[in-house]
């Protein structure tokens, strides 16, 4: 599954696009430096999401909207097209 896909999954589980979460985790006071382990607990408890989903949202969190380089124009099942992630929901695209 690619990072956007990841973050696709994250919104059609809960209703909330990316860019709305990362809103909701400033406000918890939540940013580049809080633990991984915070974050996913946080959206495992409210929003029942998996390690895997959680995870990407943090790598969002933590590095800003950017896909692994590794990963984008490659080949298989983890591939982005672009480096940069969309962020604003399912709707704006």
């Amino acid at each position: 599954m690619s990072y956007q896909a990841y973050l696709d999954a994250i919104e059609r589980k809960t209703g909330r696009t990316p860019r709305q979460l990362l809103d909701e985790a400033a406000e918890r006071g939540y940013g580049p430096s809080t633990k991984a382990a915070e974050v996913v607990a946080w959206l495992g408890g409210t929003y029942d999401l998996g390690r895997g989903h959680a995870m990407a949202l943090y790598g969002v969190l933590k590095n800003g909207p950017v896909a692994p380089a590794k990963h984008v124009g490659s080949t298989g099942s983890h591939r982005d097209a672009e480096a940069t992630l969309r962020l604003d929901g399912l709707d704006a695209r």
